[in-house]
């Protein structure tokens, strides 16, 4: 009986200690992350955003260069297609032209497909016939005067409008000298102009 006794008391003694006790302590929790691993992973952002700035800066370069090249092509179509003045009957490239003319020949050369019409013209005065005459003269001046550069003579076309088509209206000196031009239309490879270097 001693024993069936110790046996209960032992057994009551366990049960008060399991309920003392209380519940069983939660899990450690997960280790957090290393410093290595953190720093692996801001690395890897801090590439991830350079990559895209360095790529959106090549597309604004490259945006920025083709508007340049579109520019350059603009204006040397406009050198092309600039008139050219002429002393009162003369059909001899005036010496403040030249400059001009030199640049179109490079922009020609620098430009094999683009193909030229010039046409001549003239002012008032003078009968219809002999501004015609004149106009002509001055085409095929502007004609000689860019093929001396080398450039093929089956690449222009000439043509004389005389008095015909004037761009200034009026009987005066001011009028006549702007209707006293060459002036140039691209009839092939308007969008193979190069800027000439």
């Amino acid at each position: 009986m001693i024993v069936r006794r110790f046996s209960v008391a032992v057994l009551a003694a366990t049960l008060a200690l399991a309920a003392c006790k209380g519940d069983p302590p939660p899990p450690p929790a997960p280790p957090g992350p290393d410093q290595d691993s953190l720093q692996a992973y801001r690395d890897s952002v801090a590439a991830a955003e350079a990559a895209a700035r360095e790529e959106a800066a090549r597309r604004a370069a490259a945006a920025a260069a083709e508007r340049e090249a579109q520019a350059a092509m603009q204006a040397a179509r406009a050198t092309l297609e600039e008139a050219v003045l002429f002393d009162y009957d003369m059909s001899d490239i005036r010496g403040n032209m030249e400059t001009l003319m030199r640049r179109k020949a490079a922009i020609l050369r620098a430009s094999p497909q683009v193909q030229l019409r010039i046409e001549g013209h003239a002012d008032e005065r003078g009968s219809t016939e002999y501004n015609m005459a004149l106009g002509n003269r001055r085409a095929a001046a502007v004609r000689d005067f860019l093929t001396g550069f080398g450039l093929s003579e089956s690449r222009f076309e000439i043509v004389s409008f005389g008095e015909d088509r004037p761009r200034s209206q009026g009987s005066g000196e001011a009028a006549w000298a702007q209707n006293r031009r060459g002036e140039f239309r691209i009839t092939a490879g308007a969008g193979a102009i190069n800027p000439a270097n």
